[in-house]
């Protein structure tokens, strides 16, 4: 059987990047231009020292969320790809590369969703034990889910969803 494209892996926190952020947020806002209002480096690679996987999450807030083909073709060109659009959470979700090099999670910026993911980074980035915590438990579930992404999503909703709670 060949390897999977796309495996999750944990590795240790990499000082490059939030200059890797720092890129890429140039990128969109060029690409996305008057379409976006903020623009956010997000999840555990925003939190110094957290082990993560290799994926620069990225956060665009908008004042609207618009049908996903007025992002494609302005984010198309970056290398973006349009995955799926989460109408419970109300996010538009694109990845860029293969293997996936970039997420990027488009919200409407006044919406609960899009608080709950600076929370959770801020959280992280404030409380060494529980960032020390997440990253061990994200590395239990990619040994145990290396090749399954929703189980390994499914794996750390409870924990996540615990954190958020905090902010109700």
């Amino acid at each position: 059987m060949p390897p999977h494209p796309d495996p999750i892996v944990i590795v240790p926190y990499d000082p490059a990047w939030p200059k890797v952020y720092k890129r890429e947020k140039k990128i969109l806002t060029e690409a996305l231009g008057s379409l976006v209002l903020s623009i956010h480096h997000i999840g555990s690679t925003a939190v110094p020292g957290l082990s993560a996987k290799p994926i620069v999450d990225i956060l665009a807030g908008v004042p609207t969320l618009l049908p996903p083909s007025a992002y494609e073709e302005r984010l198309h060109p970056c290398g973006y790809v349009f995955q799926f659009h989460d109408r419970e959470e109300g996010r538009l979700f694109f990845r860029k590369g293969m293997p996936r090099t970039h997420h990027l999670h488009i919200m409407e910026q006044d919406s609960k969703g899009f608080r709950h993911h600076l929370f959770f980074r801020d959280f992280l980035r404030l409380n060494p034990d529980a960032a020390n915590e997440y990253a061990e438990l994200k590395r239990r579930l990619a040994q145990r889910f290396r090749e399954d992404r929703p189980a390994y999503v499914s794996g750390k909703a409870e924990w996540i969803r615990h954190i958020l709670s905090l902010v109700q």
